[in-house]
């Protein structure tokens, strides 16, 4: 990490902590819920513009997550859908071998950061609707089998090429008219494999993105 990064990520840590942003357009304290103290304003602000315009629309369908980790981002997906369900996909025990080895292969990233650090017990405790959810534990899609739904809003967080060109594939022909899918990391060179299936997957069904200048470099998908 650069120097004038690890310098960003302290002072937004500070400001955050006293309810301030360096990018603050348009009330979120509020509306829909209080905005949660956080280094990704964009990413999480941008979620609060899409719930708006799936219940504006009363888009129906699921939500999902691929790429939980310790579920700060699927706790704020819980708190705005709560009467949704919340399906939740990980390993739960960091990067899998067969992801990490694609990833070396084809020169993406090393795969080398450690997501091990977590537990379903330890998302679930954060959810303020646990009921909500349902843990898919596993290597992913085979951890998607037999579910029979769509989806109003997806967040593919899974770092690599690998899981998330197969959560495009498999979730954007399930996801209803009017929903969205955020592919964090697009723009994150560390894992140039997220950028790397976002453009393989759009220019094979035809579809556009816009990416967003939050901290990961999230592209939004839309239907």
């Amino acid at each position: 990490m650069s120097a004038a990064r690890f310098l960003f990520q302290k002072f937004s840590r500070a400001i955050a902590a006293k309810g301030l942003y360096v990018t603050k357009s348009l009330d979120y304290k509020t509306t829909p819920a209080p905005l949660p103290i956080n280094l990704d304003y964009v990413r999480y602000a941008t979620l609060g513009l899409c719930f708006q315009e799936i219940g504006r629309r009363q888009v129906p369908g699921s939500v999902a997550e691929v790429g939980v980790y310790r579920g700060d981002f699927a706790k704020r997906l819980n708190q705005l859908f709560p009467d949704r369900k919340l399906y939740l996909f990980d390993t739960f025990a960091g990067f899998d071998s067969q992801d990490v080895a694609t990833e070396k292969a084809s020169g993406f990233s090393t795969g080398a950061q450690d997501f091990a650090d977590t537990s379903v017990e330890t998302v679930l405790r954060k959810m303020p609707f646990p009921q909500q959810c349902v843990v898919r534990k596993g290597f992913f899609p085979a951890t998607a089998e037999g579910i029979e739904d769509t989806f109003c809003f997806v967040s593919l967080d899974a770092d690599l090429y690998a899981p998330i060109l197969e959560g495009l594939r498999y979730f954007y022909p399930r996801l209803s008219a009017g929903g969205y899918i955020f592919v964090h990391d697009f723009n994150n060179d560390e894992y140039k494999g997220a950028h790397q299936a976002v453009l393989e997957f759009c220019q094979t069904e035809g579809i556009s993105f816009t990416p967003l200048p939050d901290s990961g470099g999230t592209a939004v998908l839309s239907k």
